[in-house]
């Protein structure tokens, strides 16, 4: 109301790229957050990339309905409207029915995976009511392929899914035209322009295609550093100006980068490495599972011990030992959970992603002797 009295006009107060625009705080899944310091040159580079290669159009409305203390719903969303001059339908939670009744009146979303999977929930969500939207996005967690599937099935949209970091903003995407390439459920895309983006081993070589190893990427949107942390900072970036992502993955042929996982995620049993979304995917694709987490516990033979936590669908059951039984005969055994627990609910943190550091931390005397 008070807005609706002033003025429309104003003089833009004069900044450099490289000054200070925001102190972002990472989101803090494991430890302390850190506040990364993102450059006014930072946010504008990402934003005008997003404008293009998502192809903001004239005429596009954006439903807000996104928590703004987060990249995403604080620069990603807000600034791509801001920058199109788009209008945006802002809700200040989110609520399913809500955002479905006002899908006829818009062209653009941004969610979170769990949005979608409570958007899915809701038998209003059809065709027809998406028949004026023109793209869904999804990211801040990984998108379960299933969720990814089912809402094409539902809606005839692909949703488009892509990657980025409190201290980069976005790094890659799936492609938003059909000319620029498909969007491929499991992956976040290509790197966006002008940004680089690497998968390196421990020796700091290039992986080969379809290797996993560690993310690292630099840009005109990477963070300058962290906000009176200058050790911090100057551990998480390499010597030649690379920022350590601390995600795991692997490109394929096409360049489509798959976020495998954490670094300190990976689980290191008997001397080998497992990749805990690699277990994740065959799980979730399991009857009866709806959603799976799988983490590394002391044992006192192997060093770690892999075990996965599991949710189960609405009105089903899940056989732990079914689940085990299952998994051996499909992947090696040292990767094969010494335990399935099955759970209520996944412990998240406000966007959404799962805390296994809280998983972990219950399950540290599982194994004792």
């Amino acid at each position: 109301e008070r807005a609706a009295l002033q003025s429309d006009r104003h003089e833009p107060v004069r900044r450099r790229s490289d000054d200070l625009a925001a102190i972002l705080y990472t989101s803090g899944t494991t430890g302390r957050s850190k506040g990364a310091m993102l450059s006014h040159g930072n946010l504008l580079a990402n934003a005008q990339t997003l404008k293009t290669y998502w192809d903001w159009r004239p005429g596009d409305v954006l439903i807000h309905a996104l928590p703004i203390f987060h990249v995403h719903g604080l620069f990603v969303a807000s600034h791509g409207a801001l920058l199109n001059g788009s209008a945006m339908l802002w809700l200040n939670r989110f609520d399913p029915r809500a955002v479905i009744e006002r899908l006829p009146r818009a062209t653009v979303f941004m969610g979170v995976p769990t949005l979608y999977v409570r958007l899915l929930a809701e038998a209003s969500l059809t065709r027809e009511a998406c028949r004026q939207m023109r793209l869904f996005i999804s990211g801040s967690a990984p998108l379960l392929i299933e969720t990814f599937k089912d809402f094409e099935a539902r809606t005839g949209h692909v949703i488009l899914e892509r990657y980025g970091m409190s201290e980069t903003v976005m790094l890659t995407s799936n492609p938003c035209r059909a000319a620029d390439g498909a969007r491929v459920g499991g992956t976040v895309g290509p790197a966006l322009p002008g940004v680089g983006v690497r998968v390196v081993r421990a020796d700091g070589q290039a992986c080969d295609v379809d290797e996993i190893g560690d993310v690292q990427v630099s840009g005109p949107n990477v963070f300058s550093g962290y906000w009176r942390l200058p050790e911090k900072t100057a551990e998480e970036f390499t010597l030649d100006g690379w920022f350590k992502t601390g995600d795991v993955g692997r490109f394929d042929g096409k360049q489509y980068l798959t976020i495998v996982g954490r670094s300190k995620d990976v689980i290191i049993t008997g001397g080998f490495n497992v990749y805990p979304a690699e277990i994740e995917s065959y799980l979730n694709e399991m009857p009866g599972v709806a959603e799976s987490a799988v983490i590394g516990v002391p044992h006192p033979d192997f060093g770690e011990a892999v075990v996965a936590v599991v949710t189960a669908r609405p009105g089903q059951a899940v056989d732990a030992a079914g689940l085990i039984a299952a998994l051996k005969a499909r992947i090696a055994g040292f990767k094969v959970p010494k335990q399935v627990d099955v759970v209520p609910e996944l412990p998240r943190n406000a966007m959404g992603k799962v805390q296994k550091n809280l998983l972990r931390a219950a399950r540290q005397a599982l194994f004792k002797r």
